[in-house]
């Protein structure tokens, strides 16, 4: 991955510890002299992870509940241009625990939908500045249609997801291209304990669909693809039958 001066790119992951995030780090293929910045909160978790990946990694501290901060953030990161930003930032909390602790979801939606908001309006920004640059925004098939096993983790990803597509009409013809990933169940760190569901995928098999879609010109990534045509079935099922469901 090379700027359009053919110099060593740079790359932004918000959520620098995601385990989706790091895998499309590892599976992009680009030159190892690359920079990497993994924005978050955790210095030594950041700089471990920057040393499994095969480019030059430093880490950036980032809290994405402090909106206050992320300008600041973003202008280290731009200080030089910014070739792609990825958008990992996120935490599954269990529904029941939110019903117990409604701060809790607070804390779900500022870190999943609201800190996104934030930061990407600015990269945004600063990327139509450049007239160049790509935005890898992390969705989820429960953006389609919020169950009750997780519906404010699900609402949140549905605001995130209705927010990346209209940042991708406010950024056509400037040169920036806006990529919405939407997986399905992923087996991680993040799903541990939880058994999965039809159509699941893995962080490395996400991290490979976003590599090879970046080398495209495609706007929305369905993971597994035959995820989208399931997701049209979702919107279909009787209320009375969704309820029964229970993931």
């Amino acid at each position: 991955m090379l700027d359009n001066l053919g110099r060593p790119g740079r790359i932004l992951l918000l959520g620098g510890t995601s385990e989706i995030g790091l895998a499309i780090l590892a599976a992009l293929r680009a030159p190892a002299d690359t920079q990497v910045l993994l924005a978050g909160r955790d210095e030594q978790r950041l700089a471990a992870a920057g040393k499994l990946l095969p480019f030059r990694a430093a880490p950036l501290a980032y809290d994405a509940l402090q909106a206050g901060g992320h300008d600041a953030v973003l202008d280290q990161a731009f200080a030089e241009p910014v070739d792609v930003v990825i958008a990992a930032t996120g935490v599954l909390i269990p529904q029941e625990q939110v019903d117990a602790d409604p701060a809790l979801a607070a804390r779900m939606i500022d870190t999943n939908f609201t800190s996104h908001v934030t930061t990407l309006l600015g990269a945004a920004s600063r990327m139509r500045s450049q007239r160049a640059g790509t935005i890898v925004v992390l969705s989820s098939v429960a953006a389609v249609r919020p169950r009750k096993a997780n519906f404010v983790y699900g609402a949140a990803k549905a605001g995130l997801d209705a927010f990346a597509r209209g940042l991708t009409d406010a950024l056509a013809g400037t040169g920036v291209r806006v990529l919405l990933v939407r997986p399905g169940f992923v087996t991680g760190r993040m799903t541990s304990g939880m058994s999965p569901a039809p159509l699941s995928s893995t962080p490395a098999q996400v991290g490979a669909a976003v590599a090879a879609a970046l080398d495209g010109t495609a706007t929305v990534l369905w993971v597994p693809r035959s995820l989208a045509a399931a997701a049209v079935m979702l919107r279909l099922v009787p209320r009375p039958l969704w309820r029964k469901m229970r993931r």
